[in-house]
């Protein structure tokens, strides 16, 4: 059966509600005009609101279908107090044409009922959640259809009424839920809210009197912001290893920038110069009017005293950790990586990518086989004349230059790893003979024959790898 999902203003004074059938709703108005429900489309609309109103707090969740939690302690008075933070955070999405209500309390609950139920722009002080909810329906404590339904069946309508009822006889009759909803809006019981963004103290926010768009401010800007971060973090003997910068702009988009650094640190100067060749690919539109810088990975960071044997060291890894930083920056952070050992004797299974400054743990490679240098993503053909079958060949033909051998050893037989494949999918052809061979310039490579020796079949030779 169809129903009807949602209703807007000129509906709902048309006596058209939610839930109501289709057809019913058509016959009362037939000039209605339906859209399909997009619930998937809402919510990823919602959340894509909530993370445009990390410009107020940095912690926001999301309340589906359509409402936000903005937790503004500590913030609101950078905006001029809470009713002129809610009147701009209004103001904005009218201007992008969201309407919104909103309702400030001490509690997500009472700003929930406030919100829904009471008139719009509420600002609860505290102490008088009680006094405001006491007239809102007993709907307003976001009970269960039913909880409600059966609670104005018996004359509890309105919260008030609710708040005078013994306890144990409403815990009785309804369950802990209605108990519940009613001490989290008051502010006696406890609730979690599960925020987009993991609230983080280590939040910096900069607002501007008139927007900025100049590349050069911009970059004044993210050095003071970045300075008054890392000097919180320096005074909490802390250090991130992450930062996200975000321009905020005058249309409701935001222009992030990320920098992440080997080790955690709190150098402004280091970071600045990171995010300096950043600031060229933010478009500020019509311009910026706010800017946040957000640290994660935040770990205990005192000022540290090494030895004197372990100052060599120590500043051979500071002194190269800003360069990789660089590197991170300008080339992208899945381009710069180490190759580590990985346990497979598989040659295209046996490294692995790690980050700049990983350790290896356990065993490395076996150094009574040596590896190539470099290792081709993909072996390449080659035609190799050998002897006899199981000897190295005495030539081979490489991108067209005819190269003679002087020195191999081998073969070292490999086989792929059948434990990892379903049963038959190995074989005799899956085997490859390796060899380390030389030539006469000097240069060495790493070749292999691939399956076994068979008559009258010719055998196909490949490059794997060049040795240094």
């Amino acid at each position: 059966m169809r129903r009807l999902y949602a209703v807007g203003a000129a509906a709902a004074r048309l006596s058209l509600y939610p839930g109501q059938k289709a057809t019913d709703a058509k016959a009362l108005v037939p000039e209605l005009a339906l859209a399909e429900a997009d619930p998937t489309g809402d919510l990823s609309a919602l959340n894509g609101l909530c993370d445009w109103c990390v410009r107020f707090s940095p912690a926001v969740a999301v309340d589906p279908p359509d409402g936000l939690f903005l937790d503004i302690t500590g913030v609101a008075h950078l905006f001029g107090g809470e009713a002129a933070m809610l009147a701009d955070l209004l103001a904005r999405l009218a201007v992008n044409g969201v309407p919104a209500r909103g309702a400030v309390a001490d509690t997500a609950g009472a700003a929930w009922a406030l919100v829904r139920f009471g008139a719009d722009r509420t600002i609860a002080k505290s102490g008088e959640e009680a006094a405001l909810l006491a007239p809102l329906p007993t709907a307003a404590l976001r009970l269960q259809p039913q909880t409600a339904a059966q609670l104005a069946r018996l004359g509890l309508s309105r919260i008030g009424r609710l708040m005078e009822q013994p306890r144990d006889q409403l815990a009785r009759r309804f369950g802990p839920e209605a108990l519940t909803r009613l001490d989290q809006a008051l502010g006696e019981g406890e609730e979690a809210l599960a925020f987009r963004r993991p609230a983080s103290p280590w939040f910096a926010r900069l607002a501007f009197a008139e927007p900025i768009s100049a590349p050069e401010d911009l970059a004044r800007v993210s050095l003071d912001i970045t300075a008054l971060l890392c000097r919180r973090l320096a005074e909490a003997s802390r250090g991130a290893g992450r930062f996200e910068l975000a321009f905020h702009r005058l249309d409701g988009r935001a222009e992030p920038l990320v920098v992440n650094l080997s080790f955690p640190g709190r150098d402004t100067g280091a970071v600045a110069r990171l995010f300096a060749p950043m600031i060229e690919r933010v478009d500020p539109g019509f311009g910026v009017e706010a800017a946040t810088l957000l640290a994660e990975r935040v770990e205990l960071l005192p000022e540290r005293q090494t030895s004197l044997e372990a100052v060599a060291p120590a500043a051979q890894e500071e002194s190269l950790a800003p360069f990789v930083d660089r590197l991170v920056g300008r080339l992208g952070e899945e381009r710069v990586w180490r190759a580590l050992p990985h346990p497979s004797h598989t040659p295209e299974r046996s490294a692995r990518r790690a980050g700049p400054f990983a350790q290896p743990s356990g065993t490395g490679w076996d150094k009574d086989r040596p590896r190539p240098v470099r290792l081709f993503r993909r072996p390449e053909p080659i035609e190799a004349t050998a002897p006899i079958p199981d000897d190295p060949p005495i030539f081979f033909l490489w991108r067209g230059r005819r190269r003679r051998i002087l020195h191999a050893e081998g073969p070292e037989r490999l086989a792929e790893e059948w434990w990892l494949k379903p049963p038959g999918a190995t074989g005799p052809v899956h085997v490859r003979d390796y060899y380390r061979v030389e030539d006469e310039t000097g240069a060495r490579y790493w070749i292999f024959r691939a399956g076994l020796y068979a008559p009258g079949v010719p055998a196909k030779w490949w490059l794997h790898g060049l040795f240094g």
